[in-house]
């Protein structure tokens, strides 16, 4: 075991004697750990350990703000519905100053939460059952908390989906090029340039007031929904770290950027990368199912849109990423952000080649 594992976790309220820690190898971000400690009454329980990026997010103390804020509303939507908040919703540890987060002398931020059993999280879909069960889940979330003013809660990164501000930001990468990689991607920089009079298309649509502002998760991956090990049904939204302000197509775009891509988001064979429309069709009808008439026509309208714009924005992303060292996903590989990068544009591509066929699997939910 390792020590200063357990003792950050001497900080917590955990219930039981510690005996294990392991780490959770899911995620780019957080580094986590699974604390399994056996209850006084017998059994054991686990719970999640996470130490929070500070580079990635800048504010512990705020992004914790949030997920209080948003974890306490889930769990009263779920216990006035009849169900089970431990399982439905994250549950937050706190400290034993009765805080949600613990700083080392270091200057490390750590947080905790039970650990929620009998469920997994999937990197891709094995069946379409699947996915109309992550769609309903993210559908859900989005239903739950419709109803919680955004307005109170932080940026937990500024402009996170402001696609012009992320090719800007790529072009910088570029110019600065710290790691002398600019010169190997000139082909993907140039794909991201010649689509980026289409980047601020949503983001013109909402400052008009076309869009209404709503809380969003702003990362929909199939890996942020846990899916029951019995029923296979999505069960709780998590990664709750980029809960804040933002429009609902962010969600929905992200969500089928990510799962109805045919190869992994890493894949490096490029000619395995496709959309599935049977696999798009069935997480748009899953959202829209249980999103409950949340969404505006226009909303529903853009669709199509929106994931292709989330898929370009994530690629710019990795590749920004990757002209920068490699400083905020986690790589296993050399040249792993590239991959991911080439990933999401040759999704694009594919997109686009098959714009009529989304445009009118969304016809069908947007005139139902």
């Amino acid at each position: 075991m390792n020590p200063d594992l357990a003792e950050i976790a001497s900080h917590f309220r955990f219930a039981g004697d510690l005996f294990q820690v392991e780490p959770v190898r899911s995620g780019h971000i957080n580094d986590s750990y699974a604390a399994s400690f056996r209850a006084p009454g017998g059994g054991t329980r686990r719970y999640l350990l996470q130490r929070i990026n500070q580079h990635v997010f800048r504010s512990p103390e705020r992004l914790m703000e949030n997920i209080e804020a948003i974890t306490a509303h889930l769990r009263a939507k779920v216990l006035s519905a009849g169900g089970d908040p431990d399982r439905e919703a994250l549950t937050l540890v706190r400290t034993t100053d009765r805080g949600v987060l613990h700083q080392t002398p270091g200057g490390d931020f750590w947080r905790a939460a039970l650990f929620i059993e009998g469920a997994r999280t999937y990197e891709m879909a094995a069946n379409l059952e699947q996915v109309c069960s992550a769609g309903r889940a993210f559908g859900r979330f989005q239903r739950m908390v419709g109803d919680f003013p955004a307005e109170r809660l932080h940026e937990t990164i500024p402009n996170f989906h402001h696609t012009p501000k992320r090719l800007d930001a790529l072009l910088n990468a570029a110019r600065r090029d710290v790691v002398n990689r600019a010169r190997s991607v000139q082909p993907e920089i140039e794909f991201a340039v010649e689509r980026a009079a289409g980047t601020c298309i949503l983001i013109d649509l909402q400052r008009a007031g076309s869009l209404p502002r709503r809380v969003t998760h702003n990362d929909t991956k199939l890996n942020n929904v846990l899916l029951d090990d019995t029923t296979g049904e999505g069960i709780c939204v998590i990664d709750l770290d980029t809960v804040m302000p933002g429009l609902s197509l962010y969600d929905l775009g992200d969500a089928l950027r990510s799962t109805a891509n045919t190869a992994a988001e890493d894949e490096p064979d490029l000619s395995r990368v496709a959309l599935d429309l049977e696999v798009y069709e069935c997480l748009v009808a899953g959202y829209l199912d249980a999103a409950g008439g949340l969404l505006t026509p226009l909303e529903i309208e853009l669709v199509p849109l929106a994931a292709r714009l989330m898929t370009l924005e994530c690629g710019i992303r990795f590749l920004t990423d990757h002209l920068n060292g490699d400083l905020y996903f986690r790589v296993g590989r050399p040249d792993h952000n590239l991959d991911r990068c080439r990933t999401q544009l040759q999704l694009v591509r594919d997109m686009e080649g098959r714009r009529t066929d989304m445009e009118r699997v969304i016809a069908r939910y947007r005139l139902s």
